[in-house]
């Protein structure tokens, strides 16, 4: 009796032990599992963080892709933000792989035109080198239609950029004229192009390029015959630099400070094309039934989207017009009610009625509910300076944003200026900055019937709608 019970203890003593062991190994083995769920999950965060860090640079690095689509890295966290990230950097990556190709003209035993000993296929080579040498320092991929002397058919170069997808295609030729006086810088483009890229890089280019050179200015050229731009599916022109058939010309041609001072031209032009400035263009006072039409006329051609500071008063009276710029995606902000500035500006109080009013009239006829409003005469002026700050303040605590401008057609202020004055006005006040909020009002006729010159002198802008993003400019 007494020896089975010992063997039942022992029996169950063994039990017990062979339970700790298990006990212990679970746990040990719980443990390693943590452990190494942990390293995993380490090991794939740092190579998350890796991919991250190469796509952030390779975003960064390509100068060729907009702000607006460079995602937040910080954000990358769930696989959704993941997968468009990465989506985002494959894009960014095909961008910068794209080439620009400059085509200097003719080669071999095509020489062009050729005066005093001097041939245009070599002028061609040598500013043609100098831009792509440019380019490159920019950081751009640059290749030559031509290298060397060789001889490349015109319809083989086009379609070797084309197989490539090339991102620009500039050619460089010289002019030749019977009268020997004529002088100066010709741009051609293709007029076929309906996207008005062709012409804006022609724009750009001759732009710049007079700029840089000192050269007089001659027409751009539309032409559907040329075949480096006719037959390119990317933006192209073709720039002719100088009249070798004009002896000044020609001496300056040879010289290589003017070829760099050409070369820096056109490169200048490239990189403003692949990188414009921001302009935004801003109406105030507010329908008004025949001229803002024409406004929408000439931006809904251009597919531009502005920005209409209206008045309460206007968009009752015209209603049908606040809908249409509502409805064809332009950005809607308060002017005021009633542009009466002692009514206005004697309270603030009495300015924040207004505005309400304005405010209250504009969502009932648009379904807008206005974000921003400018103040009549600026957010400083001789009648508001006792007022502005507490109307300021009390605006902003109510979540409304006032926009000032840095530029402006002054066409509420010179009456008697013609439109080439106005449009004049407007391009000097902008003084190159990056970024420009321009003033102009859409109750002027000289305004409306201007508005299409107007963009074409600033090619090196793009024109965006006011934002909840966009920095306001204020006084």
């Amino acid at each position: 009796m007494y020896e089975r019970s010992r063997r039942y203890y022992r029996s169950r003593r063994k039990r017990e032990e062979i339970k700790g062991y298990l006990q212990t190994l679970l746990w040990v083995l719980t443990v390693i599992c943590i452990v190494t769920v942990c390293l995993a999950m380490a090991l794939q965060t740092r190579k998350v963080s890796k991919v991250v860090a190469a796509e952030t640079i390779t975003l960064e690095a390509s100068g060729l892709i907009d702000e607006g689509r460079m995602i937040d890295i910080a954000q990358a966290v769930t696989t959704k933000q993941k997968t468009v990230m990465t989506d985002a950097a494959k894009h960014a990556r095909a961008e910068a792989e794209r080439v620009i190709v400059i085509d200097p003209g003719h080669g071999g035993m095509d020489g062009g035109c050729t005066f005093d000993q001097t041939v245009e296929k070599e002028i061609n080579r040598l500013i043609a080198y100098r831009v792509a040498e440019k380019l490159r320092n920019m950081g751009y991929k640059v290749e030559l239609a031509r290298k060397g002397d060789n001889y490349v058919d015109k319809l083989e170069r086009v379609e070797s950029a084309n197989r490539q997808n090339a991102l620009l295609y500039v050619s460089i030729h010289q002019n030749s004229c019977e009268d020997h006086s004529v002088a100066g810088i010709e741009t051609w483009y293709d007029t076929n192009d309906t996207s008005g890229e062709d012409k804006r890089l022609a724009q750009l280019i001759q732009q710049e390029t007079v700029k840089a050179s000192g050269a007089a200015g001659r027409e751009l050229v539309a032409d559907s015959e040329l075949c480096v731009t006719g037959k390119t599916s990317m933006p192209a022109c073709l720039i002719e630099t100088g009249f070798l058939s004009n002896k000044k010309e020609r001496e300056k041609l040879n010289t290589e400070e003017y070829r760099e001072q050409i070369a820096e031209g056109i490169a200048s032009g490239i990189d403003l094309f692949l990188n414009p400035k921001t302009m935004y263009l801003t109406f105030d006072d507010g329908p008004s039934e025949e001229y803002t039409d024409l406004v929408l006329d000439e931006l809904g051609k251009r597919n531009i989207k502005a920005t209409f500071f209206v008045i309460g008063e206007y968009v009752r009276k015209y209603p049908e017009t606040a809908k249409r710029i509502a409805r064809e995606g332009h950005t809607i902000g308060i002017h005021c009610d009633v542009h009466d500035y002692q009514k206005l500006y004697a309270d603030a109080d009495s300015y924040i009625d207004d505005f309400q009013r304005a405010y209250d009239t504009v969502y009932e006829v648009t379904g807008v509910k206005a974000q921003f409003f400018r103040f009549p005469g600026g957010s400083v002026n001789a009648f508001n300076k006792n007022v502005y700050r507490d109307i300021i303040e009390k605006m902003e605590k109510k979540g409304f944003v006032y926009y000032d401008w840095n530029a402006s057609m002054e066409d509420a202020t010179r009456e008697d200026a013609t439109s080439e004055e106005l449009i004049r006005t407007a391009v000097d006040t902008t003084l190159g900055r990056r970024h420009v909020v321009m003033l102009a009002h859409d109750r002027v006729d000289r305004t409306a019937y201007a508005l299409g010159d107007l963009i074409e002198a600033l090619p090196e802008y793009r024109m965006e709608p006011l934002t909840a993003e966009t920095e306001p400019v204020q006084f």
